[in-house]
């Protein structure tokens, strides 16, 4: 087999692979009807045209079956007035036009043989017609029936090509929302690392690390406070509580301060002359 025979039948192979899964069994048999129908149409068209040859034939003959008698008339005129050259002349034209009769007759009878025959084939015809629709009609169940069936197990095995869809799409949503799960799981994470933050923030890591001993200084100074408010306190001190009980005296001492500035404020003349009188009101 050479290369272009090859490639001819591989061509016809794909091309009737192609029409085979577009064809339509129901469209197929509507249109193989409607066919058949089509043909019988004609084949009653071409009777009808031969019925109307015939009848013309018909008509033909009847004329010419009247000119007979005419003519047959004509001559018995002319015997009775002695014209036998009349009568002869009547008597040729009324054989003429009997012949005429008779291949008009012959004809008749032909197209009545060909009208029977299209007669009975027309009718064998629409018989098969008659047929063929009550099992087109039978086909197209029984296909709609084996579709919906199919349709129905593709649907419940998942082999059908909307469900292969549809299992994608399950899939690329599983896929992503894992994504999105474990980026939330590692947006959570580095909150809690503090990288935002450090992100965020302007100061470096020397500066957070001094605040955060700042804080923890603060807070042990506090508690160490409050355990000595509660007779609690610790005899010995490590060298941490010592800077924060310095940090906390310095704290005290700061208070203090503020509290001799406010009493300064209080010793105001003005507050002083305010509080006199009032003072002079009770009195009174």
């Amino acid at each position: 087999m050479g290369v272009l025979s090859r490639l001819s039948y591989v061509v016809r192979s794909k091309l009737n692979a192609v029409l085979n899964r577009a064809e339509d069994p129901s469209e197929t048999l509507d249109y193989s009807y409607e066919q058949m129908r089509d043909e019988l149409q004609e084949v009653k068209q071409g009777i009808a045209d031969l019925t109307t040859q015939k009848k013309r034939l018909e008509m033909q003959k009847r004329n010419l079956e009247e000119n007979v008698e005419k003519h047959n008339e004509q001559a018995r005129q002319a015997v009775n007035q002695d014209r036998e050259d009349l009568a002869r002349r009547a008597l040729e034209k009324k054989k003429t036009k009997m012949n005429q009769i008779e291949e008009l007759e012959g004809q008749i009878a032909s197209l009545q043989n060909t009208q029977d025959d299209l007669v009975d084939k027309k009718n064998q015809l629409q018989n098969r017609i008659e047929e063929f629709k009550t099992k087109k009609e039978s086909m197209k169940a029984r296909y709609e029936a084996a579709e919906a069936q199919s349709r129905v197990s593709e649907a419940m095995t998942g082999a059908g090509d909307e469900m292969e869809d549809v299992g994608r799409a399950i899939e690329r949503a599983e896929d992503r929302t894992e994504d999105m799960e474990a980026r939330a799981e590692a947006m959570d994470e580095l909150q809690e690392s503090g990288a935002f933050e450090d992100a965020l923030s302007d100061k470096d890591s020397l500066d957070r690390e001094l605040e955060e001993v700042r804080s923890s200084g603060e807070v042990n100074a506090e508690l160490e406070t409050l355990k000595n408010e509660m007779g609690k306190g610790s005899s010995g001190s490590s060298t941490a509580d010592a800077d924060a009980g310095s940090d906390t005296e310095a704290e005290v001492e700061a208070e203090l301060d503020a509290d001799a500035d406010v009493e300064s404020e209080l010793a105001d003349p003005e507050v002083e002359q305010e509080l006199e009188e009032l003072r002079d009101e009770e009195d009174s």
